[in-house]
């Protein structure tokens, strides 16, 4: 995404400015849901100006083509005795009743595998990485398709179709804000630091400045997938929170932006001095200045308060880039 940002404010600077192109909006990551989720893990454009989140802007669905699948896989350790698993490649429904069937049996099925996984003392199991992924994937292919999904959210019980409609608009807007890059760009991605560490980090954010830890972790998901992007954006945002150098100065409190619980701090720090938790709107878009960013940030976060098992979820979306060869995803299980 391109990033024409606003001058730099002396007073908090902004994050990225610009047309809210952010480095996960060019990966596309979830997101997601975050939606994904969204743009995720390459070295994409990023806010010119303050810690930007990189909003994640890569298309919703797993692989480059949504038909391309492989057959289900057989149960692995830590699913139910018998039970199917969804392939990486897993075929997407393409009428509104499959589509319904499958996104409220992978989402019962992924909160009975996260109420199973102990995060403190692992990473997810394979069953939780499989079923967020085709989670993930489904979203992404219904906010490609807006009449499927409008067709088949209204055949999902309230709750879900509720969550359903917060998902693909959050990666529906991310997505627009999405620009095919070269398919010969490098992509720079890492493993996510363990979800109960990052999860410590965003509480005790909260703790000091009063800035809700699902709002942080929306952020960091929109920006880098929980920091598999690692790659700095064209305008020199850096960071799993996507600090602009001058912005990061100001408000990273003398720390690494490159060390997770750094800038997590960095970031309740700047979002506290643009307005949360009085005015989350104001203070995300000083970080972002994008309405459709703020959007996203917070009904990914509204998930989250709801379900805290949809934080678990989103740590297990994948990032995805928007090529004009097609999609691919860079990172997950194979």
């Amino acid at each position: 995404m391109d990033d024409l940002r606003r001058p730099f404010r002396a007073r908090p600077p902004k994050p990225r400015t610009g047309r809210g192109r952010t480095l996960a909006c060019l990966l596309l990551v979830s997101s997601a849901v975050a939606g994904t989720s969204g743009c995720g893990a390459t070295a994409t454009t990023a806010a010119p100006s303050s810690p930007s989140p990189a909003s994640s802007s890569v298309p919703s669905s797993g692989s480059a083509k949504a038909t391309d699948a492989a057959p289900a896989a057989t149960a692995s350790a830590g699913a139910s005795a018998g039970q199917a698993l969804p392939a990486p490649g897993a075929p997407l429904p393409t009428d509104p009743a499959r589509l319904a069937t499958a996104l409220r049996d992978t989402t019962t099925a992924l909160n009975a595998a996260i109420d199973r996984w102990r995060p403190s003392t692992g990473a997810p199991p394979r069953d939780v990485e499989l079923l967020a992924l085709y989670q993930q994937r489904l979203y992404r292919h219904a906010a490609r398709h807006r009449a499927l999904a409008d067709r088949a959210f209204a055949r999902l019980p309230a709750a879900l179709a509720a969550q359903a409609k917060d998902n693909v608009s959050a990666l529906r807007g991310l997505l627009a804000l999405t620009r095919p890059i070269k398919p010969s760009a490098v992509f720079k991605v890492q493993a996510a630091r363990p979800a109960a560490e990052l999860l410590g980090h965003f509480k005790r954010a909260e703790r000091r400045f009063g800035v809700e830890w699902e709002v942080l972790a929306s952020v960091m998901f929109v920006e880098t997938k929980f920091g598999r992007v690692r790659a700095d954006s064209h305008a020199g945002a850096q960071g799993p929170m996507q600090f602009m150098p001058a912005t990061w100065r100001a408000y990273g409190l003398g720390g690494d932006v490159q060390n997770p619980r750094d800038a997590v701090m960095g970031a309740a720090n700047y979002l506290h001095a643009s307005g949360a938790p009085r005015d989350y709107r104001r203070a995300l878009h000083a970080y972002n200045p994008s309405q459709t960013y703020v959007d996203a940030v917070l009904l990914h976060a509204r998930q989250m308060r709801r379900d805290p098992r949809a934080y678990y979820a989103y740590y297990n979306w994948q990032v995805f880039v928007l090529t004009t060869a097609g999609e691919r995803r860079l990172t997950g299980p194979k």
